[in-house]
């Protein structure tokens, strides 16, 4: 039975590729959605991941970055550098705000640089350009620059500020929020914050544990949080979850349901188109664990080929398409096809047995008047 099986499948080359082409489509939307969404993930905490103090320290009730706003004194910065177990402070302003490049509106996040900083905390990877800006000039993620044709000598504007583009940064985009760096200077007047910093980079002396110092200055430092890198990164990204990935989420959820009906309705499909052949087999006494294992065989042989389709695809043709769409980031997980390929099964199965079962009740006297 399974020998026929197989012949019938081979039998209509068009209607079997076709078959496995449409499972395929499926599979590949799941997979591209999960590599969007883990594209995202990385992407929405690079700039917290590049710069990698020992501690964060911020304005007592903030534990994150994306969308939040923090102040701290001054004095607050020079107190924590006075620490025995601290090597440097590195201060920063930020902002969220629109930047208006090449015609368009993009919701960023804003990084002040002080001169002094000694690239402590600008971006680690520059396409073009420098990365420190001084007053009147701006860095700009390289995918807003190839997105709206923009380079160094151009201008963008944040607020009412025109500033110069002197670097083009690489790895500080996503869709949710690409990274410009200015001049401490320029920010400090957008936001009037004069003897007041955003976000304090903390550096420990070799040997210091983080978590230690940072509940040392939150001890000794009035009215501000600190939060070792790790768990300030963490919290972070559990915030960007809340403001926009999970939409994305959401839509990896929605194209996986589209996929299991997709997966199930092609083997009913295939199944039903063989249930003269099906019921005749009946008909003359073939066992009906022996039907039911060649409908099951052939969901299996769609299913599986769709599936090896659009896994060659997720590794061969994705890992590209940010060539020709730079502001998409995607990351393949072998794990998650994996996933996605043992999911195959079960939906294989159901939607072999469904119509298996519809032809079992097929009158044989019917199958063979018609």
């Amino acid at each position: 039975m399974l020998r026929w099986a197989w012949q019938s499948l081979i039998s209509k080359r068009v209607s079997f590729w076709s078959s496995a082409l449409g499972v395929a489509s499926a599979f590949i939307l799941v997979m591209f959605f999960d590599a969007v969404f883990r594209g995202e993930a990385k992407q929405i905490v690079a700039y917290l991941v590049q710069a990698k103090p020992s501690v964060w320290v911020m304005q007592s009730g903030v534990s994150n970055m994306h969308m939040s706003s923090s102040f701290i004194w001054d004095w607050k910065a020079d107190r924590i550098r006075q620490m025995s177990e601290v090597e440097r402070v590195t201060p920063i302003l930020y902002l969220n705000s629109v930047v208006r490049t090449g015609g368009k509106d993009w919701f960023s996040y804003i990084v002040g640089l002080e001169s002094d900083s000694q690239g402590r905390a600008v971006a680690r990877h520059i396409a073009a350009g420098r990365g420190m800006p001084n007053p009147g000039e701006v860095v700009i993620p390289d995918v807003i620059g190839k997105l709206t044709n923009i380079g160094v000598g151009d201008y963008v504007f944040l607020t009412d500020k025109k500033l110069k583009v002197v670097g083009i940064s690489e790895g500080m985009f996503s869709m949710a929020n690409p990274v410009f760096f200015v001049a401490f200077s320029d920010l400090d007047d957008i936001l009037s914050s004069s003897g007041t910093y955003s976000y304090l980079l903390v550096d420990a002396r070799p040997g210091v544990d983080a978590r230690q110092l940072a509940d040392k200055i939150m001890n000794e430092v009035e009215k501000v949080n600190a939060l070792p890198h790790d768990a300030f990164v963490k919290s972070d990204f559990a915030m960007a979850l809340k403001m926009g990935v999970e939409i994305i989420s959401i839509m990896t959820i929605i194209g996986s349901t589209l996929a299991a009906l997709l997966v199930g309705f092609t083997s009913y499909t295939q199944v039903m188109s063989k249930r003269r052949d099906l019921g005749i087999a009946k008909a003359v006494g073939i066992p009906r664990r022996a039907i039911y294992g060649a409908v099951i065989f052939q969901s299996l042989c769609i299913t599986g080929l769709g599936f090896m389709m659009a896994a060659l695809f997720a590794f061969l043709v994705m890992p590209y398409i940010h060539t020709l769409l730079p502001q998409i980031t995607l990351v393949v997980s072998p794990a998650q096809v994996g996933k996605v390929g043992l999911v195959a099964i079960p939906v294989a199965f159901l939607g072999a047995l469904i119509p298996g079962y519809l032809v079992m009740r097929l009158d044989p006297a019917l199958v063979f008047h018609n």
